[in-house]
């Protein structure tokens, strides 16, 4: 306790000492609102009784409806900040639209026109609601200071996957000025993320702490704005699913380094920003016969190649390059492919002897050499297996004598 005390003291607690004096406090105050909700109202139906004559019925009445207020109270606390911001504008605005309609048309002649009037003014507040709470990120604070800073960035979202924040690279991309726009970072991609740095893995624990290190840089740089949002889809339980539904709804583009994510999003009609495509195309454009250093690593995969990795981690298949390994060797293009995994070169090597290959493929044929022994055929004499093992194995026939030279 004494510890605690001079914990609390230093300044690294600043809650009051007592645990739950806080909490408990702000509970207590929040019944207290609710009693005095429910009291006024109930008083209420008695003194202005809807119906005449009846007042313990009015008192009911507003008991009912203090009740109904303090479950739409509960039931409000769950719900985001910015969409209980975005409803509010929207029923004012559906008020201040039902008013002007209805100004319109007094007018008129309208069979039933209490009828209308009621059903202009809840159609257009429900319409209000309904919409400014769908749409309720667009009154959160930091995207609001966003509008005012550069109106331009709002319609340039860029949505962060995991995999692109644990990557590293988008913080390089930043700094370059490349990258546009507003970074858009999600809760449910942050929620991940810390996951990912919790685990009992030394190694997914390291790449989660690599991840939240770069998301730090990256909001610390001035020339990026970076904005976290509260939206989530609890009814979708994968996360590449969400980001698409957010990036549908926020008319964004998703930043990701993913294969599958990039392919599925896709085929549903989202923008993909691939960083894995990006590095493929700054890569180095070799053509064939161009002459190149590579070190040779290891041994290839058919006989007699080399293999050797070029700065930005090309794979170069040297044919002949075996007998080079653990040396730098000039090398020349033969061919590129170009898969979707990436980049590789195929090259030969020009002081590599053909006859000393061991592939095969280039040896040299001496066309002067005459060609009638290189089929020549050789009897094999062959020693019957013996029948039994009492008797012996008959003997090998002799070889036929060679024929006499042909007398001129």
């Amino acid at each position: 306790m004494i510890r605690l005390a001079a914990i609390h003291r230093a300044g690294f607690i600043v809650a009051p000492l007592g645990g739950r004096g806080g909490a408990g406090a702000s509970i207590m105050w929040l019944v207290l609102f609710r009693l005095a909700v429910v009291v006024i109202l109930t008083q209420a139906g008695l003194v202005y009784s809807p119906l005449p004559g009846s007042p313990l019925l009015g008192a009911g009445i507003g008991f009912v409806s203090a009740l109904a207020v303090i479950v739409l109270e509960t039931r409000a606390r769950a719900v985001p900040g910015h969409q209980l911001v975005g409803a509010l504008v929207g029923a004012v605005t559906g008020l201040v639209g039902a008013h002007l309609t209805w100004s319109a048309l007094r007018d008129v002649e309208i069979v039933g026109e209490h009828f209308f009037h009621v059903l202009v003014v809840v159609i257009l507040i429900y319409m209000g609601i309904v919409i400014g709470a769908q749409h309720g990120e667009w009154f959160e604070p930091a995207r609001i200071v966003a509008a005012f800073r550069d109106s331009s960035r709002l319609q340039q979202y860029k949505i962060l996957d995991t995999s692109v924040i644990i990557d590293g690279r988008i913080a390089d991309i930043c700094e370059t000025g490349f990258l546009e726009g507003t970074l858009v970072v999600p809760q449910f991609v942050l929620r991940e993320l810390q996951q990912v740095a919790d685990s009992t893995d030394s190694m997914k624990r390291n790449r989660g702490r690599r991840g939240l290190d770069i998301l730090q840089k990256v909001q610390k740089m001035g020339n990026v704005h970076v904005l976290i949002v509260e939206s989530d889809f609890p009814e979708i339980k994968e996360v590449d699913l969400k980001l698409i539904e957010l990036a549908r709804k926020m008319s964004g583009k998703i930043v990701t380094n993913d294969f599958n994510l990039n392919k599925v999003a896709q085929l549903r009609g989202v923008q993909v920003l691939n960083i894995n495509e990006l590095a493929n195309s700054l890569k180095p454009v070799v053509l064939p016969g161009e002459l190149m250093k590579v070190f040779v690593l290891k041994e290839g995969k058919e006989p007699g190649q080399g293999v050797g990795y070029l700065d930005d981690g090309t794979m170069v298949v040297v044919d002949q390059g075996k007998r080079a390994l653990g040396r730098t060797i000039e090398v020349a293009v033969t061919s590129v492919l170009q898969t979707t995994a990436g980049k590789m070169i195929f090259c030969r090597w020009p002081e590599a002897s053909p006859l000393e290959g061991d592939s095969g493929r280039f040896r040299a044929i001496d066309r002067n050499r005459p060609r009638t022994d290189r089929f020549a055929a050789v009897s094999m004499p062959v020693t019957p297996a013996p029948t039994s093992a009492n008797e012996p194995a008959p003997e090998a026939p002799a070889p036929a004598a060679e024929a006499a030279p042909k007398a001129e």
